[in-house]
């Protein structure tokens, strides 16, 4: 596994004042744009080894309320609402619709976004996700684990805990991990902040209106994904009218940063109107 494109990412970074909070938001490339939505606690600069695989797009992409470089709420945001967070970042860059990637907690902002305002979404990329309330959960180590931000903070405890929180080349790779640390610590979440997204989530769900997702939508999952299991993406891409469902093997639920390459290969045929029900190996190397 390669670490290459974890190096400094070159982005223009804005705010955005939305509802009384400050949103950081950042643009990097040109080209048709590509809206990225990470998960509980993320950061945008988290998606540097990702994103530098779209040379050809214009990302897009922000910090939510309580992570990153935005402030901190002093209640919870729910997922509707940052769901008009994700449109509002769209109107600041003057964006009329964009392809659109929501990983993990992300993935639930963007499905919500995608059956509110259709118009804004042209594809769709759902990345170790699920459907909120009636998903499969993961494992009782691996959601024990993520409840806390000490992993934002703590490299030891990142170290600990990653394999069994997050699978795949994450649990197998140390180097990979290092580097991991590095993006996320840089900016982490506040405690109150992090307590907040997921309170903001609460009895979320986005099974009543699946099945009115129209658009041509990526389900991505790892089969190793402790925390998200690959059942989650089989129930959306079952309920989803036009879903692909795509496997990696040996992937966990860090995939779009420690696969970057890979992934960001697979992602970038679909979203060029490529293979359908394709199901390809991962290309990361496992240590001995």
């Amino acid at each position: 596994m390669s670490t290459a494109g974890f190096e400094e990412w070159i982005v223009k970074r804005d705010d955005l004042w939305w509802r009384g909070h400050r949103v950081h938001v950042i643009e990097a490339g040109e080209g048709e744009p590509l809206l990225l939505v990470t998960g509980v606690g993320g950061n945008t600069d988290m998606w540097g080894p990702f994103a530098r695989q779209f040379p050809e797009r214009r990302i897009l992409s922000f910090d939510a309320p309580g992570t990153g470089r935005s402030s901190t709420p002093f209640y919870p945001v729910d997922i509707p609402s940052l769901a008009q967070l994700a449109s509002a970042v769209l109107d600041h860059f003057d964006v009329e619709s964009a392809d659109v990637l929501g990983y993990s907690y992300g993935g639930a902002v963007v499905q919500q976004l995608a059956h509110d305002e259709p118009r804004r979404v042209r594809r769709l990329v759902l990345a170790a996700t699920h459907c909120g309330k009636g998903c499969v959960p993961g494992t009782n180590e691996a959601v024990t684990g993520v409840y806390t931000p000490l992993r934002f903070y703590s490299p030891t405890f990142f170290n600990r805990t990653a394999g069994k929180c997050f699978g795949g080349v994450t649990a197998r790779n140390s180097e990979v991990r290092n580097k991991l640390f590095d993006s996320r610590s840089k900016h982490p979440p506040t405690m109150y902040g992090y307590a907040m997204q997921w309170m903001g989530i609460a009895g979320w769900s986005s099974k009543p209106f699946l099945d009115k997702i129209t658009h041509e939508t990526l389900v991505i999952s790892g089969d190793e994904d402790p925390l998200v299991p690959l059942a989650n993406a089989q129930l959306l891409a079952r309920h989803i009218p036009n879903a692909t469902l795509e496997v990696v093997e040996r992937g966990g639920h860090l995939l779009l940063m420690d696969d970057a390459v890979n992934l960001g290969e697979r992602i970038r045929r679909f979203l060029a109107g490529g293979g359908r029900n394709v199901v390809l190996p991962t290309t990361a190397v496992t240590l001995s």
